[in-house]
């Protein structure tokens, strides 16, 4: 699996006209993602391929059969990460193509979700948390169940007590359809936080 090469943030004083935010356009986080990001003034690219209907029509890249392919995973490498079974669908299978693409243009991930006891994220989403994990990129999950941000550490989760502070100028936004309030608020804290009102 290969990585972007990730460029160190520490020192990287935050405008929001230098942030880019990479999603995949689909209801729910990712839409929350990209509606903050609208909201705040950031740019965004949402990739996407032939056939997948997405709301946004701001940033959208559609990704060709040869950069699909860049993407590709073995499913059943991704269902024993995983610890579940991913069908062998083609549509299944490019959504986590188009998920590579977000991870790898991304240098903080945040998703929204659940997390698991063998420390993975529930559904789909879980492969970008675990991508993201491998290419050893800051990573944030906030857990709409426990209600807190947790940031992965290497080996385990810790729980943050406040928001995370976006420090990098490229962010990935990605997570579960089923979308709740307070993941809402989340979501909108982060920007806030961020880049202010």
């Amino acid at each position: 699996i290969q990585c972007a090469a990730d460029i160190t943030g520490d020192q990287f004083t935050m405008k929001k006209e230098d942030i880019i935010l990479f999603r995949g356009g689909a209801p729910g986080a990712e839409a929350e993602f990209g509606a903050c990001a609208e909201r705040h003034g950031i740019e965004e690219v949402n990739f996407t391929f032939d056939g997948h209907n997405i709301a946004p029509t701001r940033g959208v890249r559609v990704l060709n059969h040869e950069e699909l392919l860049n993407g590709d995973v073995s499913l059943e490498y991704v269902s024993r990460l995983m610890h579940r079974r991913y069908t062998d669908a083609p549509t299944i299978r490019k959504v986590l193509q188009t998920l590579w693409y977000q991870v790898n243009s991304g240098q903080e991930i945040y998703v929204i979700g659940a997390i698991l006891e063998d420390g993975t994220v529930r559904g789909g989403t879980g492969w970008g948390a675990e991508f993201g994990k491998l290419c050893n990129k800051p990573l944030f999950v906030f857990d709409q169940d426990k209600n807190r941000w947790h940031h992965w550490r290497g080996d385990d989760w810790e729980p943050l007590r406040d928001t995370p502070l976006i420090t990098h100028p490229h962010i990935t936004g990605t997570g579960t359809r089923d979308l709740k309030p307070n993941a809402r608020r989340a979501i909108e804290d982060l920007f806030t936080r961020s880049f202010g009102a």
